[in-house]
């Protein structure tokens, strides 16, 4: 037999990742019904305000106080792609853009030389719970494009192609099975077709399966089953919660497990660059990540353009870009 795995682990809250990838999280919090301020209708007392990552009781407020989420902060020389499952999340930046999206959407925001950024998760319900699910992943970027001008990228559900054949796949970037998620953002790793950069969220009923195509040597591809369990037609297991390195060279097939397999695949040909990271900042160098620092403490990376560090927006599921041009999802529905 030849083995497709070259390594296994189990899962814990941050997720073992490949160059270029930096950070993968999965966060599933299960809300409670919302108050008039968008936060939690319960108590918060014994909560570690401003730190809270303990999931009590399914869930957690991270660095909000009122909202749950992740207040103004700062990035420098990596890309962030958030892809949601369910929930919203309010995004406003530096650069004046901002956004209520979820439900199938995903945002890529290269943050380049500098941008100042807040995440919340708005509990719009005030009757029912407010189930929030999303991946966050960071991508690094090249030393010539660490200093690059930031951006925001907004991929609204339907501009994402759905792949259904046998399992169900979101083609939130890269190429499958002819089908082909939007251009990333022209600065990025994945923009060069050559990277094979790819990420592929997928859901299949027990039985089912779904085919992964060889790749180039050299590229790199991690598979984390997030529920359920499989195995590949060689007959090696994928356990439950578990992040598995394969030999992307040897195109195989995943066969979802008697409770079905929802499971992400992050791939990239690698940078294979230093990595020096700090907090917030992914630079090469050590002293690049101290000029990180000054440069943001002089500047604020062009400053904050809101009211307040934690932002929430009103209405439907929207875009404003930093040019103004405000767009919407083909359904105007939340």
């Amino acid at each position: 037999m030849v083995k497709v795995i070259i390594e296994s682990v189990q899962l814990g809250f941050q997720w073992p990742t490949i160059d270029p990838f930096l950070f993968c999280v999965h966060h599933l919090d299960h809300y409670p019904a919302g108050n008039a301020a968008h936060g939690p209708a319960e108590s918060l007392a014994g909560r570690n305000i401003g730190m809270d990552f303990e999931g009590r009781d399914g869930w957690r407020m991270y660095h909000g106080d009122t909202v749950p989420g992740f207040p103004a902060h700062p990035h420098r020389g990596f890309e962030t792609v958030t892809y949601v499952r369910q929930g919203l999340i309010d995004h406003s930046d530096s650069l004046g853009a901002a956004a209520r999206f979820g439900r199938g959407d995903t945002q890529w925001l290269t943050a380049g030389a500098g941008i100042v950024h807040a995440e919340m998760f708005p509990l719009l319900d005030q009757g029912a719970p407010n189930t929030c699910e999303l991946f966050q992943i960071w991508v690094n970027l090249p030393a010539s494009r660490k200093m690059a001008p930031p951006s925001f990228m907004l991929r609204w559900d339907n501009e994402q192609p759905v792949l259904t054949d046998g399992m169900t796949v979101r083609v939130v970037a890269g190429e499958l099975g002819g089908e082909s998620a939007p251009v990333a953002p022209p600065d990025s790793w994945a923009a060069d077709p050559d990277n094979e950069f790819a990420i592929w969220e997928m859901r299949g009923e027990p039985g089912t399966a779904l085919r992964l195509p060889a790749a180039s040597p050299g590229v790199e591809r991690m598979l984390y089953v997030f529920e359920g369990d499989g195995s590949l037609d060689n007959g090696e297991e994928l356990r439950p919660n578990s992040g598995n390195r394969l030999d992307a060279t040897i195109g195989a097939q995943i066969i979802a497990g008697s409770e079905g397999i929802c499971a992400l695949v992050l791939q990239s040909r690698p940078i294979g660059e230093p990595v020096a990271q700090h907090g917030p900042f992914v630079m090469n160098t050590r002293a690049e990540l101290v000029k990180a620092y000054e440069d943001y403490q002089a500047t604020q990376f062009g400053g904050w353009p809101w009211g307040q560090s934690d932002p929430v927006h009103d209405g439907e599921r929207f875009a404003r870009h930093p040019d103004g041009r405000v767009t919407h999802p083909v359904s105007a529905s939340l």
